[in-house]
């Protein structure tokens, strides 16, 4: 799902090209001005909690860390609890960890081990959507915990990166809903 068109106009408005960072060649999308206007923070927010009545969600888990940023409301409009997946080393007491590939070596995340039940629907939401890495390693850490998967939400898919295709087994059948693609 592509958001409707006054809604990803909105979006992508406030959504800044930055050109050469954080290396050369790569050209960075910026969601801090979207972040700084309440109208279009307001309208992707009540976008991402259409997703989780849709999908009959019970938790939302937002990767870090522009992920929390946009989880975060998402779960307090619509009455849910908020879970972070945290890099490796970033949350206090007993964690669950989950490795994953980069293009070059390895990397970890981590989510609370009491933090989601078995029987429990989660929405993954993030801000974007590149190679997939880190939102695979989510959905394996959330199955681990007895959670379900009830989809994954991004504000941008990156349409040219392989993310999509890598998700595709991970999602097990889950849906992933992109609020706007390039």
């Amino acid at each position: 799902m592509n958001a409707a068109e006054p809604l990803r106009s909105l979006l992508l408005s406030r959504i800044a090209d930055v050109p050469d960072y954080p290396k050369p060649g790569v050209v960075f999308k910026d969601i801090t001005p979207l972040l700084a206007d309440a109208k279009a923070f307001g309208a992707l927010t009540d976008a991402l909690v259409e997703l989780c009545e849709r999908y009959h969600a019970d938790k939302v888990v937002g990767l870090e860390a522009r992920g929390f940023i946009l989880a975060a409301p998402v779960a307090v409009r619509a009455g849910l609890g908020f879970v972070p997946v945290r890099k490796a080393g970033k949350l206090p007491g007993a964690t669950l960890a989950q490795s994953y590939d980069l293009e070059y070596g390895s990397a970890e995340i981590e989510i609370h081990a009491d933090a989601l039940r078995p029987g429990d629907r989660v929405l993954v939401i993030d801000d974007v959507l590149a190679t997939g890495g880190t939102a695979e390693a989510s959905l394996q850490l959330i199955r681990r915990t007895g959670a379900a998967v009830a989809g994954v939400a991004v504000l941008l898919e990156l349409g040219f990166l392989p993310g999509r295709e890598r998700l595709e087994k991970a999602l097990a059948g889950a849906p992933l809903e992109t609020l706007i693609t390039v």
